[in-house]
């Protein structure tokens, strides 16, 4: 208000008016804001709802396995028969809507990264809220958890030990069979497994771990613009286990299928080589570790420890630890909507982890696979 002018000339009435001018100029603006966060929120939802329903009808004509009914009237009756697994759309018209969702997804995404940028420029003009002014908070820890100097030493450690137990554990085998000798102790056998599933394992687990989270794949698109508006989606993600991401690099690269694949079955009930003989890749080799890691682990509801575990084993037994990690490590689907910028991964790329992990890779191995399951499995058996 102007107090400058002389405001007992003013009625009752008019110094009323006047005062609720000033009032409003005061409190609006704040509803407004209020009534534009609560809009912002719900086209998020609907950013969120349309972002899923692009990937279900993406996904769907690549399912494999459907079943399949013919329904044909005849009178009043009908005579229905169903077929799973074996009917399959014609080849071109699977080809055509495959291509079709492909556009269409195309197509969302760009209409999804226009919408953000209108979002970003309208909550910066605002409000304010530019990239830099994001709440420090966000996705974010404190710089001690960010420090994967620690992890880092922990797993060069790791490593030595079971290099060290390894070298010794093979040293006498080699005097037991030179010597004609049976050895019946398994101490040192024991110690070296337990050295790579408690100790190898977990500092492997800890810096795969290092900033890694379970992405949400709407909010992963919508959060970064308007951060700074939504307070309720400022917290923290949730954290991820590392498995998982073995886990969806095998469903990403159709495992299942890969390994069930009748030449490949056929080749393992006559112990015969497939492809006449071709050499396995890493990528074959690791996807057919993790299918039967699941096959043997899930049934028995083990934990993802256990089954990182099972994989760690398999890889030193087939020297292919590195390889295996380093397929992981070289997903960009994987790793970029999963890994905070700060973490050991975005930041390095797991290379001096590599480094580390290639101390082992000329040592031959001969660990346990299924020590978490074995017990319930003999049990199993008994029955």
């Amino acid at each position: 208000m102007n107090l400058n002018e002389d405001l007992s000339s003013l009625s009752t009435e008019e110094l009323r008016q006047r005062v609720d001018v000033a009032v409003a100029q005061i409190v609006n603006p704040a509803r407004v804001k209020e009534q534009l966060v609560e809009q912002l929120k719900t086209q998020i939802r609907d950013l969120e709802m349309f972002i899923s329903f692009i990937q279900d009808e993406v996904g769907s004509p690549l399912q494999t396995g459907s079943g399949h009914c013919e329904c044909k009237a005849s009178g009043k009756t009908g005579n229905c028969s169903c077929r799973t697994g074996s009917s399959r759309p014609p080849p071109g018209n699977s080809k055509t809507k495959a291509e079709d969702m492909k556009r269409v997804r195309e197509t969302g995404l760009h209409l999804m990264r226009r919408v953000l940028a209108v979002l970003q420029i309208f909550a910066v003009s605002q409000f304010g809220c530019a990239t830099g002014q994001i709440p420090q908070t966000l996705w974010q820890r404190d710089q001690a958890d960010r420090d994967y100097s620690p992890l880092l030493k922990r797993l060069e450690v790791s490593v030595d030990r079971v290099k060290q137990l390894a070298l010794r554990h093979q040293a006498h085998d080699h005097f037991s069979s030179s010597a004609g000798l049976q050895d019946l102790s398994l101490g040192g056998k024991d110690e070296l497994t337990m050295a790579v599933r408690k100790e190898l394992t977990v500092a492997v687990r800890d810096l795969l771990a290092h900033g890694l989270y379970a992405s949400s794949p709407g909010m992963s698109l919508v959060m970064a613009p308007i951060a700074c508006l939504l307070p309720a989606f400022s917290s923290a993600p949730e954290a991820m286990h590392p498995w998982e991401l073995f886990v969806k690099y095998y469903h990403a690269k159709n495992g299942r299928a890969y390994v069930e694949s009748p030449a490949r079955k056929l080749s393992q009930s006559f112990a015969l080589p497939v492809m006449g003989g071709t050499v396995v890749t890493p990528k074959q080799s690791l996807l057919t570790a993790i299918h039967v890691v699941l096959t043997e682990h899930d049934p028995f509801k083990r934990s993802a420890d256990s089954e990182l575990k099972a994989l760690v084993c398999m890889a030193l037994n087939e020297q292919r630890l590195v390889s295996w990690v380093n397929l992981i490590c070289k997903s960009g689907s994987l790793i970029e909507p999963h890994y905070q910028p700060w973490s050991y991964m975005a930041h390095t790329g797991f290379e001096s982890a590599l480094n580390l992990l290639s101390r082992l890779s000329s040592l031959k191995f001969s660990l346990p696979v299924d020590l978490a399951v074995r017990q319930l499995k003999n049990i199993k058996d008994a029955f």
